[in-house]
């Protein structure tokens, strides 16, 4: 097992290892995680890139962290919400907290790679929501992209997988008019 590097003040991009992932014919990148590297404690941070007519991520929206894109090189498509914007080398793109009119997604366009850097507030715990594809994320004790030894419950289900409150409690099945009231 690899220890991490003490944390620097001073890290350049060039000497970054970076991981590969591809799924499908949509999703593909590569990546390196900053954050732990500078010791980065309340913000994370990674460098990806993009090859042409790829996409790093599935649609989503953090319903507790915030993304800042800082967009170095290519060409790309910025999705949020309802609207596209196209973002090339200097553009920032932000998409902030929220439920699913927050849903973003960046895309690679052109014919070479798309460069960024991805900057978000590390809150946890965090609920993240998939709405192409009807999943949600929960995850406490760390941040998405953060230590995976801190990680205290991690779930990714369908909302139609909900179950009742009372269900399983002392062998009920209660009808939903039992459960407690939203607050």
């Amino acid at each position: 097992m690899s220890e991490t590097p003490a944390p620097r003040a001073v890290l350049s991009l060039t000497e970054l290892a970076t991981t590969a992932s591809s799924r499908g014919e949509r999703f593909a990148s590569e990546a390196a995680k900053l954050g732990p590297l500078l010791g980065m404690a309340h913000l994370g941070a990674r460098w990806m890139t993009v090859p042409p007519g790829r996409t790093a991520y599935p649609r989503h929206c953090h319903h507790n962290n915030e993304e800042l894109f800082v967009i170095l090189e290519g060409e790309g498509v910025f999705e949020i919400g309802e609207a596209q914007h196209p973002v090339r080398a200097g553009d920032l793109a932000f998409a902030p907290a929220g439920g699913v009119e927050t849903a973003h997604q960046l895309h690679a366009r052109g014919t070479t790679p798309l460069r960024y850097l991805c900057i978000s507030t590390m809150r946890h715990p965090d609920i993240t929501e998939y709405p192409d594809s009807g999943k949600f994320m929960v995850l406490a004790g760390r941040a998405f992209g953060g230590d995976p030894a801190e990680e205290r419950f991690l779930h990714i289900g369908r909302r139609a997988d909900r179950v009742d409150y009372w269900d399983g409690e002392d062998g009920l099945l209660a009808s939903t008019d039992d459960a407690p009231s939203r607050r």
